[in-house]
């Protein structure tokens, strides 16, 4: 029998890069899979690949707390409850001093690295303790465990994010829901190659013990064993994927 069986997922920025790999996955495994993600064009280009008989896209805007409200209540409406989530959709922004931070830029940063992840949990759980319990990865970064310098806007919100989901797996541990986060290392998605040449990727592939950058699938990967009843023993905790990174 396959990991998903029957289960309901939503996966946040799903799209494209590691979104995508972990729909792939899930999908492989036997989920239904909502494609949530601002790119309606690209999510259902991914749904028609993969059969809307198991994947749907859903255009949101995951710092829009009602639009994520809504991609719950389609999950459900679609396909009758939810087991699953990944909570990966975010962005960056240049590298700034945090004393020149925009505050515009600080906001948007925030609203969709941190805020949405929120808006995620606050209705993911709740439909999730009506199907009988549940599985939520959020996506961090290692940027959750050290600092980046001209980054702080997306450092505090992956830190932040670290902090809620070890809270939120406690406050519902007793209600069937585990909730885990992953940070991954610099992986090589489409979002990196438009904002760095291909020698800065080779300097950043260096800070790696592997000496080269994350494939999405390898974050998928995780992703799927910590959503999977093989992780029924782990939550509230923070995974680095991160190629020895952190121990560089």
């Amino acid at each position: 029998m396959k990991l998903f069986q029957d289960r309901v997922a939503i996966v946040t920025g799903g799209a494209s890069g590691i979104g995508e790999a972990v729909v792939r996955d899930l999908v492989n495994e036997g989920a239904r899979v909502v494609i949530a993600d601002f790119d309606e064009a690209g999510a259902g280009r991914l749904a028609d690949e993969l059969g809307r008989d198991v994947a749907l896209p859903f255009k949101v805007d995951v710092s829009n707390a009602q639009a994520v409200e809504s991609t719950v209540s389609f999950a459900v409406a679609q396909w009758g409850g939810l087991h699953l989530a990944v909570n990966n959709a975010g962005i960056g922004a240049p590298s700034t001093p945090l004393a020149d931070i925009d505050i515009d830029d600080w906001h948007r940063v925030l609203g969709v690295d941190l805020h949405s992840v929120f808006y995620g949990l606050k209705y993911q759980i709740p439909a999730m303790i009506a199907s009988g319990g549940g599985a939520i990865v959020n996506m961090a970064s290692i940027l959750g465990a050290v600092g980046w310098a001209g980054s702080a806007a997306y450092v505090t919100s992956k830190h932040a994010l670290v902090g809620m989901t070890k809270t939120a797996a406690l406050d519902y541990a007793g209600q069937g829901i585990r909730v885990n986060a992953i940070g991954p290392a610099f992986v090589e998605t489409p979002a990196l190659g438009k904002t760095m040449t291909d020698e800065e990727r080779s300097v950043l592939a260096q800070k790696h013990a592997f000496n080269r950058l994350a494939r999405p699938e390898e974050i998928a990967a995780v992703t799927s064993f910590i959503l999977s009843d093989r992780a029924s023993f782990m939550t509230g905790t923070y995974y680095p994927v991160d190629g020895g990174y952190l121990a560089v």
